[in-house]
């Protein structure tokens, strides 16, 4: 029998206003909850690792140890072969692969991180399964993904309702789930994975700078990416209601009260040695 494979269409792409925001991820403000258990020797998996800053980031905190980044996209793993050359990295490495079969034998890592991925997949526990497979007794897995549903602004506004509406739709019909943070202790569970710590995290867009740049990238995302393409060929939205939505974060960007806030669900799960 063939080995399972993704069923989910990743809703964004890989536009521009896509990676602005990848990019802008460290392992600082967004893998906080995993720092504290790594060590200098450890092997990770970083699945989803995009554009690699975040998996930057965890090889200089396993200077001996190793990272492999995997994405589903090969295009966007140039851009992380590069990320880690610049900051002369040695102890990576980068591949394509499917986090529903992953193609490593079992106990292979200390640590396998995936962020803002199983939103975007199309059966998350058994993706949770092969991570919990290909970590080593006594590991961890570690996942982290925000819930759209719990994400929050002011002051409110009627287009970016409409936005949220529509996003989450377009997401579940591409196979994926948008409020996936408050599900990831039970999808951890369903696959079996013990020992779960269950914690939440936030980013918050209030500043000048941050509202113009969390705005415009949402603007852009919302009639220029792969995510604006899919809405309106699968009928969910016109032209018109997309460029609505962009004008509504553009207006939301430009107030000064303005203030936005985004819940993450994060998952530590340590393996059974």
């Amino acid at each position: 029998m063939s080995a399972p494979r993704e069923t989910a269409v990743y809703t964004h792409g890989h536009h521009e206003s896509v990676l602005r925001s990848h990019t802008w991820r460290t392992a600082a403000n967004s893998a906080a909850y995993l720092l504290g258990v790594l060590r200098p020797d450890m092997r990770i998996l970083d699945i989803g690792c995009g554009p690699g800053t975040i998996t930057a980031d965890l090889a200089s905190l396993v200077p001996d140890g190793h990272v492999t980044g995997l994405d589903r996209a090969p295009g966007v793993l140039e851009q992380a072969r590069a990320t880690a050359a610049e900051r002369g990295l040695a102890n990576t490495a980068f591949t394509v692969g499917d986090v529903h079969a992953l193609d490593f034998p079992d106990d292979t890592f200390c640590v396998v991180h995936a962020h803002q991925v199983l939103q975007h997949v199309g059966d998350p526990v058994r993706a949770l399964r092969e991570m919990g497979r290909v970590t080593r007794p006594g590991g961890y897995i570690a996942v982290r993904d925000a819930d759209y549903a719990a994400m929050t602004w002011y002051p409110s506004s009627r287009g970016m309702d409409d936005w949220l509406e529509l996003y989450r739709r377009v997401a579940r019909a591409n196979g994926g789930e948008p409020d996936a943070g408050r599900r990831l202790k039970s999808w951890a569970l369903a696959a079996g994975l013990t020992d779960v710590t269950a914690g939440s995290g936030t980013w918050t867009f209030s500043t000048d700078e941050e509202r113009a740049w969390w705005s415009g990238l949402w603007a852009d995302r919302t009639v220029a990416s792969a995510y604006a393409r899919r809405a309106t060929e699968q009928g969910h939205a016109t032209d018109g209601r997309l460029r609505a939505a962009a004008r509504a974060w553009r207006e939301w960007g430009a107030r000064d009260d303005g203030w936005f806030s985004v819940l993450h669900g994060e998952i530590l799960c340590r393996k059974e040695a």
